[in-house]
């Protein structure tokens, strides 16, 4: 069997409502559209399951390549809790317009009602424009009683978090907690492999026909958390040539890495691939005595578990997330 490699997958595009240039712009996408709003760069999501372009592998799905290689592609503990099933939904997400108001159920409350994971998610913003904003979580502690009041007086933003955003910072969003993105923001969002998503309001949009998109509003009820938590930015200190820890949760790590000059990576300790999101600059990965495989801004590459050592070279300054899962 031919040794594992850094494997590059063929972005999968999908246009939004929301959705804008910048994915092409900056990020290089193969898209001419303008309404472009994420590329999913690794999926296991039925339907939108990945395709490698680099090496020999090229052509496979991410399933396939689990179904050959089990814990030397994902770690044997991995392979063990998912199976064939990759455990990691990586994007890039173009924001040109608001997103819906939304929130994703926990891992219980999903199994019960799709058999299905959860989601929770973090996101690190990559550009912002001048007074962006997002929305993370309820402004004040509410309840039920609370929070269908609101939605019947159609004042849903009042009890809304509202944050600035500019590029580097980080949110981290776990099942339960209302969100959404807004206009004017290019981001990088890791989460779990799951496509639930309740949206409780759509800012009373409507689609090409003219109709107002689904609201999942009972659905939604049994998973928001009305808790109010006071501060939900991440705060991090980034240390140059050094990783700087971002999120740690039991569904993955990221740490980011902004670096000048070569940086060695041991992975024994961790029995998990690790996925490189490159955000800025030119980069050489060197593996396996030598081998090499370069990635740009916009590129993801998934390193499998069986790589343990890599020699990262970046072209002058370079900016990657790195994740994995504890």
């Amino acid at each position: 069997m031919n040794t594992l490699y850094p494997l590059k997958f063929h972005p999968i595009l999908k246009d939004k409502i929301w959705g804008g240039s910048r994915l092409k712009n900056i990020l290089n996408k193969p898209t001419d559209s303008e309404k472009c709003g994420e590329s999913w760069e690794i999926s296991a999501v039925q339907g939108n399951i990945s395709k490698v372009k680099n090496g020999f592998l090229a052509g496979n799905n991410l399933q396939e390549l689990i179904e050959i290689y089990m814990g030397d592609l994902v770690g044997d503990r991995i392979f063990d809790r998912f199976g064939i099933e990759f455990p990691l939904l990586i994007k890039f997400i173009d924001a040109n317009d608001i997103l819906s108001v939304q929130v994703h159920p926990d891992d219980a409350l999903a199994m019960e009602r799709h058999k299905a994971f959860g989601k929770t998610e973090m996101w690190y913003i990559i550009d912002a424009e001048r007074n962006a904003t997002i929305i993370c979580g309820f402004n004040r502690e509410m309840d039920r009683d609370s929070y269908l009041l609101h939605m019947k007086n159609k004042s849903l933003k009042e009890i809304l978090n509202f944050e600035k955003v500019k590029a580097g910072d980080v949110f981290f969003t776990p099942s339960g907690r209302v969100h959404a993105v807004g206009a004017g923001i290019l981001l990088a969002e890791i989460q779990q492999t799951s496509d639930i998503t309740y949206r409780i309001y759509d800012w009373d949009r409507v689609d090409d026909t003219g109709k107002p998109r689904e609201m999942h509003t009972d659905l939604a009820l049994d998973a928001l958390d009305f808790k109010y938590y006071g501060k939900y930015r991440t705060e991090y200190k980034p240390s140059m040539n050094l990783t700087t820890n971002l999120a740690d949760c039991k569904y993955f790590t990221t740490g980011l890495l902004y670096f000048d000059k070569p940086v060695e990576k041991e992975y024994n300790f961790i029995d998990s691939f690790v996925i490189y999101m490159c955000l800025e600059g030119k980069i050489d990965l060197f593996y396996d005595q030598g081998l090499s495989e370069s990635m740009v801004a916009g590129e993801t590459v998934l390193i499998p578990a069986s790589l343990k050592n890599l020699n990262l070279v970046p072209k002058g300054m370079a900016k990657v997330l790195e994740i994995y899962v504890k």
